[in-house]
């Protein structure tokens, strides 16, 4: 018999580390006789972990920020956190969640892009703008979206990491949705124009921009973003050899 069990047998309480506040109680079998230890980590909460989804949360933004969006990997962030990569899926569904989650964005881009891009090219940049005002515009999406745009202006490692998510994410799948000459450029260009005019309207507060109606906006703005994704760039990049 086992010390640990003969400890139980005996009545006399299992050795711990001292400051461990779990109750004493016998360690848990398997079907085979082993202890869950024995037998491999258990999966799923940590025991004495109270807050999992926050303690992974955690372990994604130290992960993230050592590694970047893209070189970063579900199963070293639960190694992080301490738990199961299973239980990161479980909370979050997918790295790009996870980092939605992370770093507090106010719009998932998996459910975004499909509802903008599914009418066609016709009248894109309209609907692009329309929604960029309108995540500005929601007092619920607003102040997340100030902030992040605060980050990211003033920590390189803030940038970096949604640089890398705003790539692979957003840019690689809208290149991929114009299928044009260029289609990178493209679609960085939309990029460049959106965070541009969220600065001067909302961040800095320009006037008279900052009060202009979205109407007005809108009909300003979304002929150049369709330019940008549909018309001729022949005289910025030579055969198309940016960003494709």
């Amino acid at each position: 018999m086992s010390l640990p069990r003969a400890a139980a047998a005996a009545g006399r309480p299992r050795e711990r580390p001292a400051g461990d506040p779990r109750p004493d109680a016998p360690a848990a079998t398997t079907g085979r006789g082993r202890s869950r230890t024995a037998a491999g980590r258990r999966r799923g909460r940590p025991p004495g972990r109270t807050n999992t989804r926050q303690d992974v949360l955690d372990a994604a933004r130290r992960v993230f920020a050592d590694r970047g969006y893209q070189h970063a990997s579900l199963r070293a962030i639960a190694a992080d956190a301490g738990v199961d990569a299973g239980m990161v899926r479980h909370f979050f569904g997918s790295k790009a969640g996870l980092f939605q989650a992370a770093m507090d964005l106010p719009f998932d881009p998996d459910a975004v892009l499909p509802v903008l891009l599914a009418p066609g090219l016709d009248g894109l940049g309209e609907r692009v703008v329309r929604f960029f005002l309108s995540v500005w515009d929601d007092p619920q999406t607003r102040g997340p979206f100030l902030t992040l745009i605060r980050s990211v202006t003033s920590h390189e490692e803030s940038a970096r990491m949604f640089r890398d998510f705003i790539t692979e994410q957003v840019l690689v799948k809208v290149a991929a949705a114009i299928d044009r000459p260029n289609a990178r450029l493209r679609a960085t260009l939309v990029g460049s124009q959106l965070v541009g005019l969220g600065m001067v309207r909302y961040v800095v507060g320009v006037e008279p921009l900052a009060s202009a109606g979205t109407d007005e906006v809108v009909a300003a703005v979304a002929p150049t973003i369709q330019r940008y994704l549909t018309g001729d760039l022949s005289e910025l990049a030579p055969s198309g050899d940016v960003g494709d």
